[in-house]
């Protein structure tokens, strides 16, 4: 029960972030003096085809280190690491395998060792943001 109110706490603090970074102005002004901003950072042929998604935008990277600070502060000591991780998860995630296995052993350091609901709370979380497409 504990999981599923973590899981469900997470994806909805990730939803309101992510709507909240969103914004619109239909001024013609506006749209013609400010460059849209791209999700794309890059990402190679290679990940693409390993179901890695490209590296967020500053907003989505920021919701998703609260995202995975909400399950544990300890997954992300690292940041950039904590970032890489989830993109890597994303291929397991959506390319099949024993994802909780792979996001134990992905998201784990020698100072945390990821639990059984962490694991479920990582994907789930990567499910509903990172991971979707």
């Amino acid at each position: 029960m504990r999981i599923r109110i973590t899981i469900a706490a997470i994806t909805a603090a990730l939803a309101v972030a992510l709507v909240g970074c969103s914004s619109s102005d239909d001024s013609s002004d506006a749209k013609a003096s400010t460059p849209k901003a791209t999700k794309t950072v890059d990402n190679s042929d290679a990940e693409k085809a390993a179901g890695i998604p490209p590296k967020p935008d500053a907003a989505t990277r920021t919701a998703l280190i609260e995202v995975l600070k909400a399950v544990n502060p300890a997954l992300v000591t690292d940041e950039d690491k904590a970032i890489d991780n989830a993109r890597n998860q994303c291929s397991t995630i959506t390319g099949g395998g024993n994802a909780d296995q792979t996001a134990k052993a992905r998201f784990s350091t020698s100072n945390h060792e990821v639990t059984d609901a962490e694991a479920k709370a990582i994907n789930a979380a990567l499910k509903a943001s990172l991971c979707t497409s």
